[in-house]
């Protein structure tokens, strides 16, 4: 599935937290690489010459420096998958998939609305063996359901559902039982991630504020697509109680995860693209001060998150690309 190697170097000299910089893909879409508990394995959805929609694989963590595909497919293999995660005792993987509704991949999005995300109403999430056997719905329900992660005690899962009718997050036990809705503002709420002791719940927010922009949003809404121009960085407690906005910069922020120290949250963002073409990492304080560029590759950099133990990173990058548009995975041991 791949071939070549990196020719040139794979951090830039700005980058001074990312040390020993190695490509984990080679080709194609690759993206959400996230650690096992145990920081031994990776889970991330790719696509690629021969794959022609989203699957999600699993390999080790520390594999593929040469080029070579070592990752296994673990998903069904029918419709799309995104948002996968493996369950902290490595007996199960939790992942959303269209396969129900049918085994073709869904249309992409109508980009004649700009830059748009797709909402496919048939995201379901599951739960299958680590080789992808058993697969079993969790807490199904008409609508868009995904974008699900797992505490470290394996007992709760944060997700994003359209079931009551706007994009907002959810909490429910591992085994799908007592889904509880934890955000009503209109608007997108979603990509939540626990924090490493589960009291904490990071997310990103599009608050559409004018009646026009709420008009725009729920149009876009109903034809399963929303725009991504603005979101920002929030927090929750796990119960949904004492929301507060981290970032307030009117960039597009996403992926947020929290750092080693449980104190700063590194995220994915434009807010140094004028033209809000170019996303790097950062970090920042919970308080929303103390704002920190990470990456300053001139292309696409997110999706991070750090292994348990805090000493490495992984993120999807377009650095070091094959061909124009391929997105790998890239890890890095942290330098505090």
């Amino acid at each position: 599935m791949q071939q070549s190697q990196a020719p040139a170097p794979l951090a830039m000299p700005e980058e001074k937290h990312l040390k020993n910089v190695r490509q984990i893909t080679f080709e194609g879409e690759n993206a959400e690489a996230y650690f096992s508990a145990d920081d031994k394995q990776l889970i991330w959805q790719h696509s690629g010459e021969g794959v022609p929609c989203d699957r999600i694989y699993t390999m080790p963590a520390e594999a593929p420096v040469h080029g070579a595909f070592v990752g296994k497919q673990v998903s069904s293999g029918k419709g799309r998958t995104t948002c996968s995660y493996i369950f902290p005792n490595g007996k199960r993987i939790l992942y959303s998939s269209t396969h129900a509704a049918g085994p073709e991949c869904p249309a992409k999005p109508d980009y004649s609305h700009g830059y748009v995300w797709p909402v496919y109403a048939a995201y379901d999430i599951y739960t299958a063996k680590p080789a992808g056997s058993d697969v079993k719905p969790l807490a199904p329900h008409p609508g868009y359901d995904a974008e699900a992660t797992v505490t470290r005690d394996g007992k709760r899962i944060v997700f994003t559902s359209m079931r009551d009718g706007d994009l907002e997050i959810y909490t429910m036990d591992a085994n799908g039982k007592h889904v509880r809705r934890l955000t009503h503002e209109v608007g997108y709420d979603g990509g939540p991630f626990w924090s490493a002791d589960g009291k904490k719940i990071v997310y990103r927010s599009q608050r559409p504020q004018t009646p026009e922009e709420i008009a725009d949003y729920q149009a876009l809404l109903a034809k399963g697509l929303i725009r991504p121009g603005h979101l920002e960085i929030w927090l929750m407690d796990a119960d949904g109680s004492n929301k507060r906005q981290v970032t307030k910069n009117g960039a597009a922020n996403f992926g947020p995860f929290w750092h080693p120290d449980g104190k700063r949250i590194i995220f994915a963002s434009n807010v140094a693209d004028p033209k809000g073409r170019n996303f790097d990492l950062y970090l920042i304080n919970e308080d929303g001060t103390g704002l920190e560029r990470v990456t300053w590759s001139p292309e696409f950099d997110g999706f991070p998150m750090f292994s348990s133990d805090g000493k490495r990173l992984v993120w999807a990058s377009n650095r070091n690309a094959a061909k124009r548009g391929d997105t790998n995975i890239f890890m890095a041991d942290w330098e505090p």
